[in-house]
């Protein structure tokens, strides 16, 4: 936990509160349905956590912002963004019904009242967002294929609306089709730790 406050230092003391909540309750979750694997439960704050909090790092999202968390899996990106941006409003899909599960039952037990969930594919998924986020899901070109139709055309923030994924490793190739558009940001620009070493933020605008 202290690593979130090293890198966000003016969290709520409901926010705290919140994140520190997550340890137990992931532990306790992954032990029967497996959303993180078990060498990597211990690093869960700095390699889960912070690591979706990278995207904080690139865009602050005003309040009313919606934003999509494609194959979310047990809850990341998205559940530490909800945590950090209570204003803005978070709707996670997964294609694996008992992932969904987890996330939805650890949100409900944090209290978390700005996320909703949908067990299904990316596909069917029909609403538009001002951004979808999502965390080395598939290839860059693929998932802008699906995601485009759930992109708003109404702009409310800083950044055009679009995509922002987590990446980590060699990047050329997936980002090549998007050159004049992709925006790449290193994480370890702002975490210090190894594991940010080759971890990015990748944003299309779309």
């Amino acid at each position: 936990m202290e690593i979130i406050l090293k890198y966000f230092p003016n969290l709520t003391k409901e926010q705290c509160k919140q994140f520190a909540a997550l340890y137990d309750l992931y532990i306790d979750w992954n032990s029967k349905i497996n959303v993180i694997s078990r060498k990597d439960i211990e690093n869960l704050y700095e390699h889960h956590v912070l690591h979706s909090l990278g995207i904080a790092k690139v865009i602050q999202f005003h309040p009313g912002t919606s934003v999509m968390d494609l194959g979310t899996g047990g809850g990341f990106p998205g559940i530490p963004l909800a945590i950090l941006f209570p204003e803005v409003k978070f709707h996670m899909v997964d294609s694996i019904g008992k992932k969904v599960r987890v996330a939805t039952e650890i949100a409900n037990a944090i209290g978390l009242k700005n996320v909703t969930f949908r067990h299904a594919r990316a596909e069917e998924e029909k609403q538009e967002f001002d951004f979808v986020v999502s965390r080395a899901v598939m290839p860059l070109p693929d998932l802008i294929k699906i995601i485009r139709k759930n992109i708003s055309p109404k702009q409310q923030n800083a950044l055009p609306n679009g995509l922002i994924c987590l990446k980590g490793g060699e990047l050329e190739h997936e980002t090549m089709p998007f050159k004049h558009k992709v925006v790449m940001s290193n994480l370890s620009d702002n975490f210090g730790e190894e594991f940010f070493k080759t971890k990015k933020v990748v944003y299309v605008p779309l």
